[in-house]
């Protein structure tokens, strides 16, 4: 069997949600739903709801593979909640997908989009399968039957997919061919994450990283402090990372250190950053040998004495291990969950501002809703007008958050659980319930 592992490369635009494990960030985040729900005084019944899955749906996914035997795959989509409008979330391909985690995907999406004032609701599909075993044909065949199962909880109306785990542009647009070919007309609203020529958005690249960026700034302007007066140390130089150190950079920050798989990098005198990023394009997409700054370790790098830290690599980074360490004014979660529960009151108690990631790093799924919208009016902005509005609405968000916290004297993540909660639990209230 042919492996796809080239082909399958990562799209620059993903819908991810938090890597579910021991101390999980979705765990993390269901001690602050709960302590949202607390401060809201919502009723038990209330709660219920909004804890409960509006629909989940499991399918077989029956492939022919490329020797002829037929293999059975098992499919998932769970639509959260739609309250606020069409459900929308990624769809993962993993061995390991099962229906409790894409359950936890599905309602961590439905925060997300309600903190940035996106009206979707949540969904998450998967399917297990490992598509580094599976070549381009059989990811094809099976991205289009998963799809056609899928046509009645599909729909630009109902339910939008878009990348997530080990998933990309090319299987989204997959996704919209078989839904169209079974509409009998195109149909590019269905997903977004496409590429560009079938209606993708132009600046999705940097979407991520500049609402990481965007709420940053406004953090700092509300500490009072000048961009082009502070340092940076940004952990992971993915897409992310990179994308918030070359905007940190051309607000005239001093970013100060810079990592990836291979180590942190730090330089007092601060970095290069356009020169980081041509030396990881030359050098097979790592910083190793750079020279432009003296190596640290990943961990040495979130202790260091700055003014903005952006972890923007992986969940669980700064814990109760290391949160009495850190010395940063403000925290800006580039990755999901990057900061454990148990350092939250840590970091809390030593006037750390932490902006959660459930708003750092919202531009994403700002950009998709974007998407869903050219598609819809099939007239495409340019990237100029996409990154204005995009900051916008983080901006907004950020305000709307940091509001709530004052009123509640609360954390950024509680406030922002609790803005979020608010925002469904009232539009359910006034919708009412069904009979």
């Amino acid at each position: 069997m042919t492996t796809s592992k080239g082909n399958y490369s990562s799209s620059y635009y993903k819908e991810p949600g938090p890597k579910l494990n021991t101390e999980s960030p979705f765990e993390s985040m269901m001690e602050r739903f709960r302590f949202a729900a607390e401060v809201l005084e919502l009723d038990e019944g209330m709660f219920q709801y909004l804890a409960s899955p509006v629909k989940q749906v499991i399918v077989s996914i029956p492939i022919i593979m490329d020797d002829g035997r037929i293999e059975v795959f098992e499919g998932y989509r769970v639509i959260h909640d739609n309250v606020l409008g069409p459900s929308k979330g990624g769809i993962r391909y993993a061995p390991d997908v099962n229906l409790d985690e894409v359950k936890a995907l599905a309602s961590w999406m439905t925060w997300k989009c309600a903190v940035v004032n996106v009206p979707f609701g949540g969904a998450k599909g998967g399917v297990r399968c490992n598509p580094k075993e599976l070549s381009r044909t059989e990811l094809e065949r099976l991205t289009r039957r998963y799809t056609s199962n899928m046509l009645d909880i599909f729909g630009p109306n109902k339910d939008i997919p878009a990348p997530d785990m080990n998933t990309n542009e090319q299987i989204m647009a997959w996704i919209m061919d078989t839904y169209s070919m079974n509409a009998k007309r195109t149909e590019t609203a269905v997903v977004t994450g496409k590429p560009i020529i079938l209606g993708g958005s132009q600046g999705r690249k940097e979407a991520t990283g500049r609402g990481v960026v965007t709420v940053t700034l406004a953090g700092l302007n509300k500490l009072g402090m000048m961009p082009n007066k502070v340092t940076v140390a940004v952990q992971g130089f993915g897409n992310v990372g990179s994308v918030s150190a070359q905007l940190m950079y051309e607000q005239g920050a001093s970013i100060i250190a810079i990592s990836d798989i291979s180590g942190g990098y730090y330089n007092k005198s601060g970095i290069d950053i356009p020169e980081a990023i041509r030396f990881s394009k030359k050098n097979n997409n790592t910083l190793e040998g750079f020279p432009g700054a003296e190596p640290i370790s990943n961990e040495e790098l979130l202790e260091i004495e700055c003014d903005v830290l952006i972890p923007a690599a992986k969940e669980d980074q700064i814990n109760r291990h290391n949160a009495g360490n850190i010395k940063a004014k403000i925290i800006s979660e580039g990755a999901n969950g990057p900061v454990t529960a148990n350092a939250d009151a840590v970091l809390e108690e030593k006037g750390i501002m932490v902006i959660p990631d459930i708003l750092a790093n919202a531009g994403g799924v700002t950009v998709s809703y974007f998407e869903w919208v050219q598609d819809r009016q099939g007239y495409f902005w340019t990237e100029e007008r996409v990154n204005r509005r995009l900051n916008r609405m983080m901006r907004n968000a950020f305000d709307n958050v940091y509001g709530v916290s004052e009123d509640f004297r609360i954390t950024l993540r509680q406030a922002a659980y609790v803005y979020a909660i608010d925002r469904v639990a009232t539009t359910l209230k006034m919708r009412g319930i069904y009979a």
